[in-house]
């Protein structure tokens, strides 16, 4: 079945079943790699891409359920807050192994366009989805307080 998909402002056709997962797509149909496989369940985050505008997981959206909808993947998300999101994530060395680091992210990118003075409550509800193994959360929040700070000079 071929269905159609807007991808990082590009328009694809792809032709796989329509259950398949958003994140086979990317990954093996549109050699997307940055987007990560991790539990293939919702839970770690790894997957994390906007589907206009929102942050979602891929692994478990069919690609039939965003047919003519945007999609944004780490490779092609750029805005003001997300270079403040990823300049942070440098200022503070905050990836160890860095598998998880596209969707930490993100789900930031999401937060910070949604509310541009989280608290400390704010950032961990919001990003309680991704899964850090090498546990660097205080970098992570530590980030995202940066960016936030920076977004307001």
């Amino acid at each position: 079945m071929t269905i159609n998909i807007k991808v990082n402002g590009v328009n694809k056709e792809v032709d796989v079943t329509e259950d398949t997962p958003l994140l086979w797509v990317l990954r093996d149909e549109l050699k997307l790699t940055g987007t990560k496989f991790g539990c293939g369940m919702a839970m770690c985050g790894a997957c994390t891409v906007h589907i206009d505008g929102s942050a979602q997981r891929s692994c478990t959206m069919p690609i039939a359920g965003v047919a003519n909808r945007e999609i944004t993947t780490i490779e092609a998300v750029s805005s003001k807050t997300a270079n403040a999101i990823k300049a942070a994530w440098n200022e503070l060395d905050v990836p160890q192994c860095g598998y998880c680091q596209s969707g930490q992210i993100m789900s930031a990118v999401d937060l910070l366009t949604k509310n541009s003075t989280p608290t400390d409550s704010d950032i961990d509800a919001s990003m309680a989805g991704n899964v850090c193994r090498c546990a660097t959360y205080s970098r992570i929040r530590k980030a995202i307080h940066l960016a936030a700070d920076k977004l307001k000079e």
